[in-house]
């Protein structure tokens, strides 16, 4: 994104956030993104990443908020090291529409 779509103030930090995507084929697909709701778009207009593109997404699983970009970078690592029932459990406790309404 250029600096002239950035609606944040001059010098502010952006919100990052840590989402996950459970796809058709019952697999989640974890990203990061500023956007969220613009991010799923995209993924469902296969314009998303690689990876959903040949497993189209079902519904958005899960929204995590993080400090800024460096902090949804080592939470999305992390949360690629869990196990699917691992992933799934943290969708159970960040469901999407709590963080998507603040």
């Amino acid at each position: 994104m250029d600096a002239a779509a950035d609606p944040s103030p001059a010098g502010a930090p952006r919100a990052w956030f840590l989402y996950l995507i459970e796809c058709r084929d019952g697999s989640l697909y974890t990203g990061i993104a500023v956007d969220v709701a613009r991010r799923f778009r995209a993924h469902v207009a296969g314009k998303g990443a690689r990876y959903t593109r040949s497993h189209p997404p079902r519904r958005l699983a899960a929204v995590l908020p993080c400090v800024d970009r460096s902090a949804a970078l080592r939470a999305e690592i992390e949360v690629k090291r869990l196990s699917p029932s691992g992933k799934r459990a943290l969708c159970e406790r960040y469901p999407p529409a709590d963080a998507l309404e603040s």
